[in-house]
């Protein structure tokens, strides 16, 4: 079967959210795609949404990486949100 293959109409930036526990890595992950949902370049997901596992929910911390994707008129992004 053969790979899909991607179109790449805009240049790409992989961004990745790294810190200590608790300084809001996710929190700004989630407000980046709220502000960019506004402009349909991007999919909201909340804080909620992005800490998906039932322990990291339980638990209100991020245990495993995330992945986001979303636009600006110039860029696409691919943004990983680490723990």
């Amino acid at each position: 079967m053969a790979k899909e293959k991607f179109a790449r109409t805009k240049p790409h930036c992989n961004v990745g959210t790294i810190g200590h526990v608790d300084h809001g890595k996710t929190t700004l992950t989630a407000a980046i795609t709220k502000v960019l949902a506004e402009t349909g370049g991007a999919t909201f997901s909340a804080y909620d949404m992005i800490d998906k596992a039932p322990e990291e929910r339980a638990r209100g911390i991020t245990i495993s990486t995330a992945h986001v994707e979303y636009e600006t008129p110039k860029r696409h992004y691919a943004h990983v949100d680490c723990p």
